[in-house]
């Protein structure tokens, strides 16, 4: 058994697909639209684990989860690269872009090398060696 995917609701489907392109290297497929539901929709996948599936619906309300007061559910997401040396470089293009790190470079308690960024919907990211 795996899991498949991971959904998150986005409010702009296009930024993120973007950001997980260009930093994750997430391959996408065609934009699903359910103009009933007023539903969008993309699957990106990668070149290992499970799909992500990124959403948008205008009445979906904002969450109160946050880096800084977090609260039961999915809390992050960890993409794992291939080295210490790897976490440093992607860390920094993400600063230098503007992203938020939320958490710098470091061994954590449980054994990985690891930096915490927030992507643009504020959603948690690991990246992790």
């Amino acid at each position: 058994m795996k899991i498949e995917h991971i959904a998150i609701w986005v409010k702009d489907l296009e930024k993120s697909r973007a950001f997980y392109q260009k930093y994750f290297g997430a391959v996408s497929n065609e934009k699903y639209h359910n103009p009933v539901k007023n539903f969008q929709s993309y699957f990106l996948s990668f070149e290992n684990g499970c799909r992500l599936e990124i959403m948008t619906r205008p009445d979906i309300k904002e969450s109160e989860n946050s880096y800084e007061s977090q609260q039961y559910g999915i809390i992050h997401l960890a993409f794992s690269v291939a080295s210490e040396q790897k976490v440093d470089e992607l860390t920094e293009l993400l600063r230098n872009d503007g992203y938020q790190i939320a958490g710098e470079p470091r061994t954590t308690g449980d054994g990985y090398y690891e930096s915490v960024i927030l992507d643009p919907e504020n959603n948690i990211i690991e990246i992790v060696a």
